[in-house]
């Protein structure tokens, strides 16, 4: 059911998006305790403002309401997806070159299921992440399909 509302919320979505020049980055349709949250990240270069998203937000719930996907109540949110942002495509991936990424793998790459450094190159389905140990840099090569998530990192 999750599946199927997520679908029929991008197909809602795009066009209000596109009208707008703006990004889907993800959606989410999840149980929180007793709770139903269907939340909808979008993004621009430069970044969204709280009306985008209030203005994408009304939009939406008009288009939800009319066509009614969702039988249970739910509470719906539009957000940015903020400085720690997914990385869910190829594509999102090749547009942060040389910035800080944490990496969540399906299986351990040179001893560790989770990385986290400068994404360096992004070829042939394989990232590139430098990080330091100490005080020598260090890179490891990831294949693409071995990522379970990705997303932006905030340096401190």
């Amino acid at each position: 059911m999750s599946s199927q509302v997520v679908k029929t919320t991008e197909q809602l979505l795009q066009p209000i998006l596109e009208k707008r020049n703006l990004e889907l980055v993800d959606i989410n349709y999840e149980k929180e305790g007793k709770n139903w949250f269907l939340r909808i990240y979008i993004d621009k270069a430069g970044g969204v403002d709280i009306s985008e998203c209030g203005d994408v937000s009304e939009e939406l719930s008009e288009k939800l309401d009319e066509t009614d996907p969702i039988k249970e109540a739910y509470f719906l949110e539009v957000s940015s997806p903020g400085v720690e942002r997914p990385l869910k495509t190829k594509e999102d991936v090749e547009n942060n070159l040389h910035k800080n990424v944490y990496l969540k793998l399906y299986e351990p790459i040179d001893g560790s299921k989770e990385h986290e450094g400068i994404l360096k190159d992004f070829t042939n389905d394989i990232v590139t992440i430098e990080y330091k140990v100490k005080t020598q840099k260090k890179q490891v090569e990831i294949p693409y399909d071995k990522i379970a998530k990705a997303r932006l990192a905030v340096m401190f």
